[in-house]
């Protein structure tokens, strides 16, 4: 259905731009961890990449009532959302038990490390999930920035404005000497702060080093910006890399998603 029907008009609207792609694997499981800027990237990413990959969703999606409930029903199902139950505090384990699944069965899974969208466009601190996804499945982390996404769709914009966007696909990154380690919260810290710090190299965004829920909650309470600790920062203390925003390909013919 994502193909046949979702596909070709998000690719319309959007004129999607990658470079990197050579860095998916042809088959076997793999962890496409990815930055989040808006709620379209669900839908972008999976546009550039000819391996069906899916994300998780909360189950509300799927059990709207009404006209609008059964689109929007319709269209995750299209674009491979799988339904999640989150509520009861095992939000966590529920995305866990559903990537390891869908790993074992050989397939990609997509996750947000930053947990939620991003609130200003910056790169936040990541959780430990996807850490211990990868250490208990043994699977490879490909990283993954968005580019532009925050843009055509900004928090509390529901329809997306028409422009191009971009995905960067970084080199896959190998924890298995980790492998057995999965309980050791310090190994897990040390795994997820080197999956941020490459996706910041590849993305060009600040980093900040609290989760991205903790801003949202301090916009809310209208905690000045200036409390900020002050400075460049980088993942778990590393020097901050030299980065640039990421631009579209040079060559017209990697330009372009057929």
């Amino acid at each position: 259905m994502k193909r046949v029907f979702v596909g070709p008009i998000l690719k319309l609207m959007f004129r999607p731009w990658v470079k990197g792609l050579e860095n998916i694997p042809e088959d076997g499981p793999a962890i496409i961890a990815s930055n989040h800027l808006a709620v379209i990237d669900s839908f972008v990413l999976p546009l550039v990449i000819d391996r069906e990959i899916v994300f998780i969703g909360k189950s509300e999606y799927f059990t709207g009532k009404g006209l609008k409930g059964r689109i929007t029903a319709g269209f995750m199902r299209g674009v491979g959302t799988i339904p999640v139950d989150r509520s009861g505090g095992k939000a966590s384990e529920a995305a866990l038990r559903t990537g390891l699944r869908r790993l074992e069965e050989g397939g990609l899974f997509g996750i947000y490390p930053e947990g939620t969208r991003s609130p200003d466009g910056r790169l936040y601190r990541g959780k430990t999930g996807v850490a211990r996804l990868a250490l208990e499945s043994g699977a490879p982390v490909i990283p993954v920035a968005m580019v532009g996404t925050d843009k055509a769709q900004p928090i509390g914009k529901k329809i997306p404005k028409i422009m191009r966007l971009g995905v960067v696909i970084g080199e896959p990154l190998d924890f298995s000497r980790y492998q057995g380690m999965e309980s050791d919260r310090f190994i897990l810290r040390s795994v997820t702060d080197e999956i941020m710090y490459s996706l910041m190299s590849i993305s060009g965004q600040e980093y900040v080093d609290i989760y991205a829920a903790t801003a949202k909650a301090r916009i809310a309470a209208g905690v000045p910006k200036d409390s900020e600790p002050k400075g460049a920062a980088a993942p778990g203390g590393r020097p901050v890399p030299q980065v640039q925003a990421p631009e579209p390909p040079q060559e017209e013919s990697e330009t372009n998603v057929n």
